[in-house]
């Protein structure tokens, strides 16, 4: 596995959600499931105890919610804070909002499916690997932190779920040329390049010259911040 692999906990009070929704887990190339939790107070020992990098987080559980099961975590600043996308039913601005305020990264409405799920562990990683703790940031990587979701239209021709996965493949490479990408993914070069050219010119990726290949030199593309977060 990868640096980038996110250790994921999954939350649901129903034994068949929580299966499938481990599945979605299991089936992104840079996650593994580490555990599941059906109860409010199971989810918080499980956090406890397996320090998880995201958690799927149901809302409505036993024993208490799972707001107030991540409210209790927020209040341990001795523990590793992780991620959190909500997956629930609950749709009322009361719990939206309560979501929010708790950090929460993402809100999904179920049911949904595998990919809407993978475009935000998507998105986690790549916020993750814009800088290494620690490190100053520049304007835009502070942007990528705080706005992660913003998800603004894409030019003609592009779409998001390549999109993300031309990023996930930035991710797993640690970089590359259009050509690098495009095989990995087993997509044209031309159209690589597209959107490898749009997330450079969006601030999400850094251009570098390749002199040391034969004939013109390449460009070569990297997450922005992760020269940085290396080092």
């Amino acid at each position: 596995m990868s640096a980038a692999t996110l250790r994921v906990l999954v939350v649901d009070d129903a034994p068949a959600v929580a299966r499938l929704h481990g599945m979605f887990v299991s089936a992104h190339p840079d996650c593994e499931l580490v555990g599941t939790a059906a109860s409010g107070p199971d989810a918080l020992a499980a956090i406890r105890s397996l320090s998880p990098d995201l958690v799927l987080l149901d809302v409505h559980l036993p024993g208490f919610s799972g707001i107030d099961a991540l409210r209790a975590v927020r209040a341990e600043v001795a523990l590793t804070q992780p991620e959190v996308v909500a997956v629930t039913a609950a749709r009322d601005m009361d719990t939206v909002r309560s979501a929010r305020m708790m950090g929460v990264r993402h809100y999904l409405v179920k049911p949904f499916t595998a990919q809407e799920l993978h475009d935000r562990i998507t998105d986690v990683i790549a916020e993750r690997s814009t800088a290494a703790p620690g490190d100053r940031l520049d304007q835009s990587d502070i942007d990528a932190v705080m706005r992660p979701t913003a998800r603004r239209s894409l030019p003609k021709g592009l779409t998001r779920e390549t999109l993300d996965t031309v990023r996930g493949a930035l991710i797993r490479l640690g970089g590359g040329t259009a050509g690098e990408v495009a095989a990995h993914l087993g997509l044209s070069r031309v159209s690589c390049r597209r959107y490898l050219e749009h997330l450079a010119e969006e601030g999400a990726a850094q251009r570098t010259m390749d002199y040391a290949t034969a004939g013109r030199p390449s460009t070569r593309y990297l997450l922005a911040g992760a020269a940085r977060g290396s080092g």
